[in-house]
Parts: structure tokens; C-alpha cells; sequence
């Protein structure tokens, strides 16, 4: 009797699974199986009714289930059109960029093998191009008259016969120049060989960079050593000045210089001091359209200078590393101060001073957004806070005013890189 009992109850157990197996086939064929394990002397009818889920809790568990594959469906529709939008938009921008193979896209830097760049880094459309062309060729005019009047002076049949060449290569140029606005606004076919114009016009204003700068070589010898100015007429990456010596370790310090610039947006890294592992040691920026900023151990400080407005700047900021304590002087004038900018962190020594170009690694890194474009003269350094009496005579060009004890302006200080050149300027005298 116990024997057909549990017979009965086995068959009882099997039929309420193959009664569940095929009420999970109606919900999408999915198949829950629970093994439960009893005891060997307990009855299998009463343990399988103790565990058998009930009606509700079973309606409830496939409902839940149905609404998951409900949202997991209408979600993989939504990535779906997605992707398509995605392919769509990689569709167009892939047909533009082959249109156009000499531009970069949006937000990336242009890259042309075989030719440097001397426009920088940046992508530049016709409009802009032209207007780097134009400020070029303004600053070769404007040191040219320089030399003219040299030449006057002296009445030299060679610098009369160099400055003749000198004039006509400007005047080719202004003709490139004017062909190339004709293209753009006619809409030639010639702009496909942009790059190639591009280059030619390039390779003709490096070669009349160096031969301005030849000729200027023979009125050095007339000039003090430190009544000169660098000129750095285009953003890139590659024209700079290198400071030949390095500077020691300093607690205190004072930074001053002339600048003249009118570039927009921001007039770019007059000089940074990089250390190895710290490229931001000592470093003075005016990036996009952010306010001027100086950089000690890469922490920084705003400073209120107003300078881009093409006439030129006396500047100085202190700092000393007691609490970190700052002050900024422009035009002989305390614009403003502040405290907490690397507090007793000393500047350190054996590092690399470049002027025009910012340095993201020891020594190298120049981004060509980041460079200075304008006028750089009388760049000092001392290793002190001068006090507000001081800078006043630097800025007014008092005969007392003194000269960097770190650093001081001098032309044989300093190595040329790049097509940035030196003329003779003397503060005060030939202001804006």
C-alpha cells in the first residue's frame, strides 16, 4: 500500500512539472526548472506541495518577465536608430574631409607631411590666412622703412641695392596675395592646390625674413647690446628664443618686460621656465579667452593686465614664496595682488627658459595656439622683490632703473630659433 502510494504521488510530481513546462512555453519559451532536494523517508506528495510556487506569485514572476523583454526590445530600437544617425553623420563628415584634404576637421590640428606649417597647428580658413599674410607683410614693411633710413644715413650703395630686392620680393608677395583673394572670391578651381600656394608663398616670406635679418646683422655693431626687441609676427610651434643660461633656485623674484601685441584671442606664452618633471615651473600665459595668468609649480594666478591693444606695455609681477604672496604692476602702476600661489615652494634651478613658445614638456611641446605673437623687449629677472619705486623707474625708463640680477636683456643672451628676429628699440623713445 505504501509502495502504490508513492507511486502515485511520483506521477503526481511529474505531471505538475510537465503542466509548468508547458505554461513557460506560452511566455516566450522560457524554462525555469527548481530541483528541490527531500529527504529519503519523507513523503514526496507533501514536500513538492510545500514547495510548488503559488498561482499569483507564478502570474506575477512571467508578467515582470514579459515587460523585461518588453523593454530590453525597445531599447535595442533605440540604439539601432542611434547607430543609424551616427553612420549618417561619420557618412558626411568623411565625404567633407575627402572634398577638402588639405583641412582638418573641427577641433583637430592640421597635419601635412613633408611641409612645415608656418601658420602653426591650428586649422586655418582663407579668411584667416590672409590676415596672417597681411600682419606679415606689414611687419617686413614697417623694418624695411627701418632699414631705408639706415641706408639714407649712410648712403651705402649696397644696402641701397639690397633694399630694392628686398621691396620686390614684398611686392610679389602682395600680388600672391591678391591673386589668391581673386580665387577665393571667384571661386576658382585653384583653391585645390592650396596647400601648394600655401607653400610657395611660406618659402618666399622665410627667405625675406632671413635676408631682413642679414641686413640688419651690419647695424648691430652700432647699437648697445640690450636696445633690442624680439618680433614674433606668426603664431607656430617653432619660432622662439632660448635663454642660454638657466636660473638658480630663488624664494623670491621679479619678472619685468616691454610687450606690444593686438593678437586675438589672447597674445599667447611670452616665456615659460621649465624644470624636468615640471613644465609649468614659471610660466606666463594668456590663452584663448581667458585673462592672463602666471604659473609657479602649475599653480596658477589671474592677473589684471589689459595689453592686446597693439601698443606697447611695461609689466612686472613679484612673488615670494612666504605664503605665496603676489603682485602685478603694468605701466608703472599696482594693477593687483594676491596670496596662496605656491606658498614656500622655491623656484628651481637647472631648468630651461624660452621666450614665445609654452613648453607642455622639458624643453619641447609647443602648441602654436599657446605662442606669443607680438613685440618682446627689456626682459628682466631678479631673484628679490623690487619694490613699487623700482618698477616705477623701469616702466618710466628712469636713469635709475636696474637691471635683472637673474636675468638681464642682452642680445648675446639669448639663441634665435625659427624666423623670430631682433631690431633696435629703445623703451620710451619710440612708444606706440
Amino acid at each position: 500500500m505504501r509502495a502504490t502510494r508513492r507511486g502515485a504521488c511520483w506521477r503526481l510530481f511529474l505531471f505538475s512539472c510537465a503542466l509548468l513546462g508547458s505554461s513557460s512555453q506560452d511566455f516566450g519559451g522560457q524554462t525555469q526548472f527548481i530541483c528541490t532536494s527531500v529527504p529519503k523517508d519523507v513523503d514526496i506528495c507533501s514536500a513538492t506541495l510545500q514547495n510548488s510556487v503559488p498561482g499569483d506569485d507564478l502570474k506575477t514572476t512571467v508578467m515582470q518577465l514579459r515587460e523585461t523583454v518588453l523593454q530590453q526590445k525597445e531599447t535595442i530600437m533605440n540604439q539601432k536608430e542611434t547607430i543609424r544617425e551616427l553612420t549618417s553623420k561619420l557618412a558626411r563628415c568623411e565625404s567633407q574631409s575627402g572634398a577638402e584634404p588639405g583641412d582638418a576637421r573641427p577641433g583637430g590640428r592640421r597635419k601635412e607631411s613633408g611641409t612645415k606649417n608656418t601658420m602653426g597647428d591650428v586649422s586655418r580658413g582663407p579668411a584667416d590666412t590672409l590676415a596672417q599674410l597681411s600682419q606679415t607683410l606689414q611687419s617686413l614693411k614697417q623694418r624695411l622703412e627701418n632699414l631705408e633710413q639706415i641706408s639714407r644715413s649712410n648712403n651705402s650703395v649696397q644696402a641701397t641695392s639690397l633694399k630694392d630686392l628686398l621691396q620686390s620680393k614684398i611686392d610679389d608677395l602682395e600680388k600672391q596675395v591678391l591673386s589668391r583673394v581673386n580665387s577665393i572670391e571667384e571661386g576658382k578651381p585653384g583653391l585645390r592646390n592650396e596647400t601648394e600656394q600655401r607653400g610657395r608663398v611660406e618659402s618666399t616670406l622665410t627667405s625675406l625674413h632671413q635676408r631682413i635679418t642679414d641686413l640688419e646683422k651690419g647695424q648691430r655693431e652700432n647699437r648697445p647690446l640690450d636696445k633690442f626687441q624680439l618680433t614674433f609676427p606668426l603664431r607656430t610651434n617653432y619660432m622662439y628664443a632660448k635663454v642660454k643660461k638657466s636660473l638658480p633656485e630663488m624664494y623670491a623674484l621679479t619678472v619685468c618686460m616691454w610687450l606690444k601685441s593686438n593678437a586675438s584671442p589672447g597674445v599667447g606664452t611670452p616665456f615659460s621656465y621649465a624644470v624636468p618633471g615640471q613644465a609649468n615651473e614659471l610660466v606666463l600665459i594668456e590663452w584663448g579667452n581667458n585673462p592672463m595668468e602666471i604659473l609657479i609649480n602649475d599653480k596658477v594666478a589671474k592677473l589684471p593686465f589689459l595689453i592686446n591693444d597693439g601698443k606697447w606695455h611695461h609689466i612686472c609681477v613679484t612673488w615670494t614664496t612666504r605664503d605665496g604672496v603676489w603682485e602685478a604692476f603694468q605701466d608703472g602702476v599696482k594693477r593687483g595682488s594676491g596670496e596662496n600661489l605656491a606658498p614656500y615652494h622655491p623656484i628651481k634651478p637647472q631648468g630651461l627658459l624660452i621666450l614665445g613658445q609654452e613648453q607642455d614638456i622639458y624643453g619641447g611641446g609647443f602648441d602654436a595656439t599657446q605662442a606669443f605673437v607680438g613685440d618682446l623687449a627689456n626682459f628682466h629677472i631678479w631673484d628679490r622683490k623690487l619694490s613699487v619705486g623700482e618698477i616705477y623707474n623701469l616702466a618710466t625708463c628712469s636713469s635709475k632703473a636696474q637691471v635683472g640680477n637673474v636675468f638681464a636683456w642682452m642680445e648675446t643672451s639669448l639663441d634665435i630659433y625659427g624666423g623670430a628676429s631682433k631690431w633696435t628699440f629703445e623703451a620710451c623713445r619710440q612708444l606706440n
